[in-house]
């Protein structure tokens, strides 16, 4: 599809007044196109379209659709019938009454075309310029910080599933690049085993006969890895991402002792903060968050949230779900800075507050508020004995008083094994 000019983006006469008499109070959608205007231009998504081909519909329109739709909660089809049927939302995207809108697929479309153009983050940076321009945001207040889940786009696999299609997706990937090469080095059995997804085949029942299926993918993952390591092999075959995927679940899920191959026994298997989950995202992996369990990432969200002015979301990372919250706080407090948005206070729940977390916001000049971690200490569990809560520390003077009363001996500035400051 080709990018091409969709006019004016002023509100037609007829909306306009059919709004206002609908209306007369407002509504999410007409405040925000009232209080932020025209929030996209088509030209700020030229990167993502083409100068040939069929016209698109109009980006800018669509990213205002993607806005509404997230501050609403719906679906696809929700907010394509939305644009059809809805006379505020035809408000605030400037459209005519009777504008008969599109098919909800596009949404999905679009985003992709976000994605893939790498525009994502230039939309939520248009969108805070505009509202710090509007004067919705500004340095200092409140703003807080909580973590959540998002699942991967792939299906989850156990082990030998996971294999199975790390395998199949190599061979696949080397019969597109060098499809003469591979039929050279083939064995006999791989297409019969990776012609079809796993989910295809009816698994063995049996725990030995699964043992031993694993243990025959394992030495086909093997004997592609061999042949395209050789001496002989074309050497940028090596740098093709599925192979270099299964290289990489090979080490994790297979070792192999005297030539004998068997697979990794769990407590073998390496932390989950680098363990491969999918053969088809490189970069999930699986986490845990009290009682909840998930394959994919975890978002840390920032938001406002003064009592005087609107809440939005002013920060968001993606990290890797195995990541703990604590080590995200200074990432959050340094993309706050760049934006010049720094909160006077900043909340946030246990997960994100550390002694060390807490003196750099100082330094910052950002009161970070929230929970401390429990002292897990076993005198502070047990209650016999002293725990670190016992003893009373005058930082300014230097000087620790026990329990007993007795006062420490002289304070002295020290660096760890680890290059960290002590006392």
């Amino acid at each position: 599809m080709s990018l091409r000019s969709t006019g004016s983006n002023q509100i037609p006469a007829a909306t306009l007044a059919v709004a206002r008499a609908a209306f007369p109070k407002g509504s999410l959608a007409i405040r925000i196109r009232d209080a932020l205007g025209v929030l996209f231009e088509d030209a700020d998504f030229a990167a993502a379209f083409s100068t040939r081909g069929r016209p698109a519909l109009s980006p800018a329109r669509l990213a205002l659709v993607s806005i509404l739709q997230f501050g609403e909660g719906l679906s696809d089809r929700q907010a394509a019938e939305a644009v059809r049927a809805r006379i505020d939302w035809k408000y605030a995207l400037g459209l005519e009454l009777t504008d008969a809108g599109f098919d909800y697929s596009v949404l999905s479309e679009f985003r992709d075309r976000l994605i893939t153009g790498s525009l994502e983050q230039s939309l939520f940076d248009t969108i805070l310029e505009r509202a710090d321009t509007a004067g919705l945001l500004r340095a200092g207040g409140r703003q807080r910080t909580d973590s959540t889940h998002v699942l991967m786009a792939t299906r989850t696999m156990n082990r030998l599933e996971q294999v199975h299609e790390t395998a199949r997706a190599a061979l696949n990937a080397l019969a597109a690049a060098a499809p003469d090469w591979l039929l050279t080095q083939a064995e006999p059995g791989w297409f019969d085993r990776y012609e079809a997804r796993i989910e295809d085949f009816r698994l063995p029942k049996n725990k030995a006969e699964r043992i031993q299926l694993g243990h025959e993918i394992g030495a086909d993952g093997y004997g592609v890895l061999r042949a395209v390591y050789s001496e002989s092999a074309p050497a940028w075959l090596r740098d093709i991402a599925a192979v270099q995927n299964l290289r990489h679940v090979w080490i994790q899920q297979y070792v192999t002792i005297d030539d004998h191959l068997r697979w990794r026994t769990p407590d073998e298997q390496p932390p989950g903060t680098i363990r491969q989950i999918s053969p088809y995202d490189g970069d999930a992996r699986s986490g845990t968050k009290r009682d909840s369990h998930w394959d994919g990432y975890k978002v840390h969200l920032t938001e406002t949230c003064d009592t005087d002015a609107p809440h939005l979301i002013t920060n968001v990372i993606t990290a890797s779900s195995p990541g703990s919250d604590y080590e995200a706080t200074e990432q959050v407090h340094e993309a706050l800075a760049a934006r010049e948005l720094t909160p006077a206070v900043h909340l946030a729940d246990r997960g994100y507050m550390s002694a060390h977390n807490l003196a750099r916001a100082d330094r910052r000049s950002i009161e970070l508020l929230g929970p401390m971690m429990p002292d897990n200490a076993w005198q502070s569990a047990e209650g016999n004995g002293f725990a670190v809560s016992d003893f009373a520390i005058d930082w300014d003077n230097r000087v620790m008083t026990c329990p007993a009363g007795a006062t420490s001996l002289p304070w002295v500035n020290e660096v760890d094994q680890g290059g960290t400051p002590v006392v």
